[in-house]
C-alpha cells in the first residue's frame, strides 16, 4: 500500500510538475520577505493588480492586489520565476484556469481571521477573502507560498523549492483551503510549512520537507499537519521534523475518509 501511494504521488508531481514548466515565462525580480506578519509579502509592492483579463496574466517582477480590488483572470494565473503576487489582502482573485508558480516565485493568496495568527491581526483580523482558482494550483521549486482560504477546483501541487533551513523566518502556509483534488506538499526546505484546517476532496500528500523554525516551546514546529479533512487518505512520509501537531491551536486530529500513512498515522481521528 505504501509504494502504491507514493508511486501514485510521484506520477501527479512529474505530470502537474511539467505543467508548470510549459506555462512559465522569463525571469523577474523579486525576493519575498520573511513571513505574511511583515506584510507586504514582496521587498517592493510594484504593480498593482485589478480588473478583467480574458487570457492569461503573466506577472514578472513584483505585483500586488490591493484591498477591496478584484482581479479575474479567465486563463490562466502565471507568476513567472523569481517573481512575487501579494494578494495577502483584502482583495478578491477569481482565476478561471490554473495558478502557476515558478522557480524562486513567492505567492501570497487569500485571507482569513487564522492566517497569521491567532489572535487575528492585519491584513486579515476578522475578514475571510473569496478567491477561487477553477483548476489547478501547480508550483514547481516556488520561494515560498501563503494560501489561505481558496478554493481551488482541482489540485494544489508544490514540488521542492524554498530558500533552505538556515531561513528559519521563511513561512509556507496552506491554511483553510477548500480543495476538491488532491493536496501534495513535497520537498520544500525553509523555516516552517505547513497545512492547518483545510478540506481536501482527495488526498494529502505531506513528504520530504523540511524546516527549522522553533515553536513556543523551543523545539522545531515545522512539519505542522493539524485539522485537515481529508476526503481519501493522507501521506506523511520523510519530513524533518516528523509531521506534528506542534503548536497549532486546536482543533488538531486530522480527519481521514480511509486511511493515514506513515508519520501521519497518529495524527487523526480513530
Amino acid at each position: 500500500m505504501r509504494r502504491r501511494k507514493l508511486v501514485r504521488a510521484g506520477a501527479v508531481l512529474t505530470g502537474l510538475g511539467a505543467v508548470c514548466v510549459a506555462g512559465l515565462g522569463s525571469v523577474g525580480a523579486g525576493i519575498a520577505s520573511a513571513d505574511p506578519v511583515g506584510a507586504p509579502i514582496c521587498s517592493t509592492a510594484g504593480k498593482a493588480l485589478a480588473g478583467n483579463h480574458r487570457g492569461n496574466l503573466v506577472v514578472r517582477g513584483n505585483a500586488y492586489v490591493a484591498d477591496g480590488a478584484t482581479l479575474r483572470v479567465r486563463g490562466n494565473l502565471v507568476v513567472a520565476r523569481g517573481a512575487c503576487l501579494d494578494a495577502f489582502s483584502l482583495g478578491t482573485v477569481h482565476v478561471r484556469r490554473n495558478v502557476l508558480v515558478g522557480h524562486g516565485a513567492t505567492l501570497a493568496l487569500g485571507c482569513a481571521p487564522g492566517a497569521n495568527g491567532p489572535p487575528p491581526m492585519a491584513p486579515c483580523n476578522f475578514t475571510t477573502t473569496d478567491d477561487t482558482v477553477g483548476g489547478n494550483l501547480l508550483a514547481l521549486r516556488p520561494q515560498t507560498m501563503y494560501l489561505t482560504a481558496v478554493t481551488v477546483g482541482r489540485n494544489v501541487v508544490s514540488v521542492g523549492g524554498g530558500p533552505g533551513t538556515q531561513a528559519v523566518g521563511t513561512s509556507f502556509a496552506v491554511k483553510d483551503m477548500k480543495i476538491r483534488g488532491d493536496l501534495v506538499l513535497y520537498g520544500w526546505k525553509g523555516g516552517w510549512i505547513g497545512a492547518l484546517r483545510n478540506n481536501v476532496g482527495r488526498d494529502l500528500v505531506f513528504s520530504h520537507n523540511a524546516g527549522s523554525r522553533p515553536g513556543d516551546s523551543g523545539a522545531n514546529d515545522s512539519s505542522e499537519v493539524d485539522g485537515n479533512t481529508v476526503g481519501r487518505n493522507l501521506v506523511c512520509y520523510r519530513n524533518v521534523p516528523a509531521a506534528q501537531f506542534g503548536d497549532a491551536p486546536p482543533p488538531h486530529a486530522n480527519t481521514v475518509g480511509r486511511r493515514a500513512f506513515g508519520e501521519c498515522r497518529g495524527l487523526t481521528t480513530a
